[in-house]
């Protein structure tokens, strides 16, 4: 005898299928504008490549958290999850980019430093996703195209900071500080989120600016063109500018 599915009493008595109550359900379908739905495609794509690896997301899982259809997304995305996942780099790339491009004005050069890294964590924050899909690494899904969307992201971040320091063309040495430094601010970022946001963001980037101030001290032993710029910009600042606060707690514990 076939076994018959469970049975829940329904509206007015009648019974339900068990397995149909339990069963998840595809949100329901809506026609969307055609860039309206490719933007909602994008950024449920971010929100699934950033909470588990790439290779182990399918077409059918974006279709599904959507409330679309496969053939759907392929319409969009012709080239299939490679595409869509190039798509949804692009898209938090382009955005975090968008933080370097208005500079502080206002402040000593430490201040205005700090106002750009509360700018970025204040992208990472509201778009948490969009930062994870765009820099964890590793994937078998990563290509040379996605890596290159990475690196223009570092380049902008390059450019930016070395503008800021008032530095037209930097040697080897002043330029592998800061992109040092970059590399230290997204580890710190992709740290930060992995662990609960629990340091103020605040504290984070004082923390951050102190952490260039002192790699620039390093390297400036070993470089003109760094020790020129960093004279410049402690020659502007004041004693309760961030630099001059480190300088006293330096000074406070015997350095």
């Amino acid at each position: 005898m076939a076994a018959t599915s469970p049975s829940v009493e329904g509206p007015a008595g009648s019974t339900v299928d068990q397995t149909a109550v339990e069963r998840p359900r595809r949100a329901a379908y809506r026609r969307l504008p055609v860039q309206q739905r490719r933007e909602q495609l994008i950024a449920v794509a971010l929100e699934l490549f950033a909470s588990r690896p790439p290779e182990e997301v399918s077409l059918d899982d974006v279709a599904e958290a959507a409330g679309a259809s496969r053939p759907l997304v392929y319409r969009y995305f012709a080239g299939g999850k490679q595409q869509l996942y190039e798509a949804a780099l692009r898209s938090a790339a382009s955005e975090l980019t968008t933080r370097f491009t208005v500079e502080p004005t206002t402040g000593t050069p430490t201040q205005q430093l700090g106002a750009v890294l509360h700018r970025y964590f204040d992208f990472v924050g509201e778009h948490a996703a969009g930062y994870g899909a765009l820099l964890r690494g590793g994937s078998v899904v990563e290509t040379g195209r996605t890596s290159a969307i990475v690196d223009d992201v570092r380049r902008a971040a390059l450019r930016r900071t070395l503008r800021h320091l008032g530095v037209r063309e930097a040697g080897p040495r002043l330029t592998l500080l800061v992109r040092s430094w970059i590399s230290v601010v997204e580890a710190s970022a992709i740290s930060w989120l992995d662990e609960g946001r629990q340091i103020p963001v605040d504290s984070l980037c004082a923390w951050l600016v102190d952490q260039f101030v002192v790699m620039a001290a390093a390297t400036a032993v070993r470089d003109g063109q760094t020790a020129e710029v960093l004279h410049g910009w402690l020659q502007l600042e004041t004693t309760d500018s961030p630099a001059g606060v480190l300088l006293t707690r330096l000074r406070d514990i015997g350095f």
